[in-house]
């Protein structure tokens, strides 16, 4: 797409059709061009006085060269000349510091109109260019948050659909008197709800912890019997699915300030995934260790399929699963904000057909700045 000092040239393909492209707001052109007439208005008052000052310096060298009984003509072309190469560095300067500014106010207005595809050429001074890359970078981030509203809704509405459209029609069959109103068919209504009621929360969880509001109830905790309880939960599930679940954690691990029902709710995320994609006979593994720092690494080792490298970098993108998956694709992105959100990262490996490793650390203390109740 071209740009230039008119803004883009073509309508993106997300800009509303009943709007112009671009955005024609009136309150900005006329502070552009305000701001230069201010500029160039400066320009001449200083002109003005710089002719002024050397005017006065010319006529005091004439006169100290007079009295000194030589010829006044040098050193007036002397200081003209000097004059003329100052009022054309000032204005070539001027200029460089005022141009780029006026593009900024002109994209300003384009991003306040709804173009948030609105970049600045880097030109000018120092400090401008900083303010130009400054500029762009935030445009930029606004575009991408744009572009990921866009997909968090039409995910969104993808999601609940299916669930919506399952109790819709189950709702008409009873009523119809298709289907009888007994526990078998009232019960696939109630997990459908359940379905929408778990991605709401999800969304609820997901959204608070994106803006720093989730509140965390930090209290001391041993991880270590935490990690042990959690994977105890899932023995059932594991010897159902003929899954080998091993635990290995020190008794004499320190102790964290976090948050343990948030902490266990990453955890549990990590085993179940790590359970629906390990074969019969494999083998999934949960570790619990200092991590070097000061703090405790948490990480669940599987025998599993793996995960494809290309795929690898998205696990944690909300939404994103494999073709297999029956969930809405939140959990990894939810652990990931929760892990943030006590201070601590996350990441995964997997070697294809060999198994995945997700690890997450937390600090021992709470971040500087966090307060109770609140990270």
């Amino acid at each position: 797409m071209r740009r230039g000092w008119h803004g883009p040239r073509g309508r993106p393909p997300w800009w509303p059709e009943n709007e112009p492209f671009p955005p024609r707001d009136g309150a900005w052109r006329p502070m552009r061009r305000r701001f230069m007439r201010r500029v160039l208005l400066f320009a001449v008052l200083a002109t003005l006085v710089f002719v002024t000052v050397v005017a006065l310096a010319v006529s005091a060298l004439v006169r100290a060269f007079e009295l000194a009984g030589a010829g006044g003509d040098w050193a007036v072309a002397l200081v003209l000349a000097a004059g003329v190469a100052v009022i054309v560095a000032g204005a070539r300067g001027l200029r460089g510091f005022a141009a780029p500014l006026a593009d900024l106010i002109d994209a300003a207005g384009r991003v306040e109109g709804g173009d948030l595809t609105a970049r600045v050429r880097v030109r000018g001074p120092r400090e401008v260019r900083s303010l130009a890359r400054a500029f762009n970078a935030m445009s930029a981030r606004l575009e991408g948050s744009e572009e990921q509203r866009r997909r968090l809704l039409a995910d969104v509405s993808h999601e609940l659909r299916t669930p919506l459209s399952v109790v819709q029609g189950n709702l008409e069959a009873l009523l119809d008197g298709v289907y009888p109103a007994d526990q078998p068919h009232l019960r696939a209504i109630l997990d459908e709800t359940n379905v929408v009621s778990r991605l709401v929360e999800d969304l609820r969880t997901l959204s608070l912890a994106e803006a720093g509001a989730l509140a965390l109830h930090r209290e001391p905790t041993d991880l270590a019997a935490l990690a042990r309880e959690t994977t105890g939960a899932f023995a059932p599930q594991a010897e159902q699915a003929g899954v080998s679940l091993e635990t290995a954690a020190p008794a004499d691990l320190a102790v964290v300030d976090v948050d343990p029902v948030r902490v266990r709710e990453v955890l549990t995320n990590l085993v179940a995934n790590a359970l629906r994609y390990t074969p019969r006979g494999g083998r999934v593994k949960v570790e619990a260790a200092a991590d070097g720092e000061g703090g405790v690494a948490l990480s669940v080792t599987d025998t599993g399929a793996g995960i494809p490298p290309e795929a690898l970098g998205r696990i944690f993108d909300r939404f994103y699963k494999s073709p297999e998956s029956r969930g809405a694709g939140l959990g990894l992105a939810i652990a990931k904000q929760l892990v943030e959100a006590h201070g601590g990262a996350i990441s995964a490996s997997s070697d294809a057909g060999r198994g995945t490793h997700v690890r997450f650390t937390l600090p021992r203390e709470r971040p500087s700045g966090a307060e109770d109740g609140r990270s």
